[in-house]
């Protein structure tokens, strides 16, 4: 299939700056240069960047549903964004959302965030809450909720690629970084012109700078720029505008992929009636999309035929694991950011009762052929020990603290364990959101929205509505072409004797076991691929024990030197039905015209790069999140950021490439392409 898009950065470690202090304040030892002015760094922040972009009197004035978004270059210590936040807050009426998203290269240690920021007492309180969700030094976005109003995106890399990446528009800029003798690698066309691309009409930029090549580069890329006073020495700066940004050409070769146009902000651009919307569903993934938009703001209904996480999100524990490919892919990137974002996302939940225990967890490498993919992955993504870490025995056994066979695995420290159906119970009380019992059986799409058709001759409206009911996510007219495979899953449960303690840690091979919850030991879970049986069976039981028995034999050695018949008729369990797509990636985000779709790029049948310039059309306002598999808790959440950034006319929190990557259509245009079916 043609890519319109820039190919997607390496995935990467990023390199964190060497510093020296002078003052409490920090400088680059690279660039030779300060990352504040020394003692009035908050004043000149406010001058020149909050000041020259208008931003006390914008945010006054700021009505629209959507929130306003303010795109920086340069992250630094995060003082231009906690100053922005603060400005915010004093002056935005309390209805309005603020979105920042900033590009960072060398991302500051925490140790030297802390410290940095530390010069700055009145804004000590937004200076912990960055700090105490501030990401690994990981590529890619990693998106912060600081409040329940305020929205941070790190794009960490390479600035011009992350903004050529970014997948949303800009309301005001800070054009900052090191100057541009310092840092001349940033200061080039590429940035300005990506700049323009990921601007709203009447975007406006600030910067401390009057160089040359900034003042050619801007107007270059269609920005209007006049010279203002600077701050303290700098006798001038340079502020202005964009009122008509280039047309984004980047899918040209996949319109397919186009975003369907904001119905939220079309609808309710000047007035805070927030947007009614039914989810369908209510497991981890219509959950947690219901929690999401209900944070901005939005009126939620929830229907579930059963109950809050009746079906794969029912089980006591489940573990917030990925297996990332030896050779990086989308599909890897996407779950690398999802693991990196639910464990965020987790930490913000409350303690009491425990919905997540951040225990860490251990992936055996049960074969040599395993060990060697293992190392190949190691050796391709030399990723932060805080995020992975190669292993080899004794370190596997003291670290899962039980004895460990294998030779080697990998240790994921921000991975745990999660109660999802706590959780999702959770979720659902938060206010702005209705649970309503019911089996909706059809929807009819209206011009004031949607009809939501339930098995007991009921009727439900929305607005908008999200599918979100796993397996049968597929079974309305609208998704019917979207293929969805069952996966039958079975999780075994024992009560643990006295003297016998399970792993500190989860322990994942074939399957995985959790630390005990209560005493109990829960492991599994079976995997039966096209099966939709929901009975607890012997059969499944034996495959978990087998399982146990080879993952951690010494633990099964220890429950049966304590008397314990490790057998299924001593076992407790559930069952549940998982879905999964054929290519394993959950499908997130707007639901395709099927037929539509197959008319309008009937000629990709006969030759992949005939593409018709016509857009993708979808139904309007409605949205879909399954597929989760297995690995719900590390997608589930961040594919609900997905669709409520796009409902919401936000920027998404994943790169273009990937946000393409999770659509559903995908499935659509490679029948097409290959000239079968879905």
């Amino acid at each position: 299939m043609t890519q319109g898009l820039n190919a997607l950065p390496p995935l990467a470690a990023l390199t964190t700056p060497t510093l020296t202090w002078n003052e409490g304040a920090p400088h680059s030892a690279a660039f030779d240069d300060v990352y504040f002015t020394r003692g009035d760094g908050r004043a000149e922040t406010e001058h020149v960047f909050l000041g020259a972009n208008h931003l006390p009197q914008r945010f006054a004035a700021w009505e629209a549903a959507r929130p306003f978004v303010i795109g920086e270059t340069g992250f630094g210590t995060g003082l231009n964004m906690l100053c922005a936040w603060a400005c915010f807050e004093q002056h935005a009426p309390s209805s309005a959302r603020l979105h920042l998203l900033s590009t960072e290269k060398f991302p500051l240690a925490r140790e030297a965030l802390e410290q940095a920021l530390a010069s700055w007492p009145l804004l000590a309180g937004y200076a912990q809450t960055l700090c105490a969700q501030w990401p690994a030094a990981v590529s890619g976005i990693h998106r912060l909720h600081l409040t329940e109003r305020v929205t941070l995106d790190l794009h960490f890399g390479d600035t011009t690629e992350r903004l050529e990446q970014l997948d949303g528009q800009v309301d005001a800029w800070f054009l900052d970084g090191f100057a541009p003798s310092k840092n001349p690698d940033m200061w080039q066309p590429e940035l300005f012109q990506a700049m323009a691309a990921r601007s709203r009409p009447g975007a406006t930029f600030a910067t401390f700078t009057c160089a040359g090549i900034v003042k050619r580069g801007l107007k270059a890329a269609g920005f209007n720029w006049q010279k203002v006073p600077g701050y303290g020495r700098k006798r001038e700066m340079l502020a202005g505008s964009i009122e008509t940004p280039p047309a984004d050409q980047r899918r040209q070769s996949t319109p397919w992929f186009t975003p369907p146009t904001p119905a939220a902000s079309a609808k309710h651009v000047a007035t805070h009636v927030a947007t009614h919307i039914a989810i369908v569903g209510a497991g981890l993934a219509g959950s947690s999309v219901a929690a999401a938009l209900a944070r901005r703001g939005m009126k939620v209904t929830v229907i579930e035929r059963e109950a809050p996480g009746a079906g794969g999100s029912g089980n006591r524990q489940g573990a917030l694991y990925v297996k990332l490919a030896a050779e990086t892919n989308h599909q890897s990137r996407v779950y690398l950011a999802g693991l990196l974002y639910s464990q965020r996302w987790l930490s913000q939940q409350p303690a009491n009762p425990t919905l997540w225990q951040p225990c860490g967890l251990v992936q055996l490498a049960s074969s040599d052929k395993e060990a060697r993919r293992q190392q190949r992955f190691i050796d391709q993504h030399p990723l932060p020990s805080e995020v992975v870490t190669a292993m080899e025995n004794p370190a596997l056994t003291e670290t899962a603290a039980i004895t460990i066979e294998a030779s080697h695995g990998l240790y994921y420290p921000q991975a745990g364990w999660v109660r999802p159906k706590a959780l999702c119970e959770h979720l659902l009380s938060q206010p702005g959101i209705t649970l309503q019992q019911g089996d909706v059986s059809s929807l009819t799409q209206r011009e004031s929205g949607w009809l939501l058709n339930l098995a007991d001759g009921s009727t439900f409206e929305a607005d908008q509505v999200v599918i979100a009911s796993a397996h049968l996510a597929n079974r309305f007219a609208q998704t019917s072409e979207l293929p969805l495979q069952s996966v039958r899953g079975q999780i075994s449960e024992l009560t643990l004797p006295a003297g016998v303690a399970g792993p500190k840690r989860v322990v994942c091979a074939g399957g995985y076991v959790a630390p005990a919850l209560d005493g109990v030991l829960t492991f599994g879970a079976s995997f039966v691929p096209n099966n939709a049986t929901t009975e607890v069976t012997v059969e499944d039981h034996q495959r978990n024990i087998d399982e146990l028995r080879q993952t951690l034999p010494a633990l099964v050695e220890a429950l049966e030197r304590a008397g314990v018949e490790l057998a299924p008729k001593h076992l407790k369990g559930r069952t549940a039905v998982r879905a999964a797509s054929p290519d394993k990636t959950p499908y997130a985000g707007p639901v395709p015209v099927a037929d539509a779709w197959r008319a309008d790029y009937a000629l990709l049948s006969k030759d992949a790069t005939r593409v018709a310039d016509k857009r993708g059309e979808h139904y309007p306002g409605l949205w879909i999140s399954t597929a989760h598999g297995s690995r719900g808790l590390a997608s589930a959440p961040l594919c609900a950021e997905v669709i409520a950034s796009r409902i919401c006319d936000e920027p998404m929190p994943l790169e273009a490439p990937l946000v393409d990557h999770l659509h559903p259509g995908r499935r659509i245009i490679s029948a097409i392409i290959r000239g079968g079916n879905t």
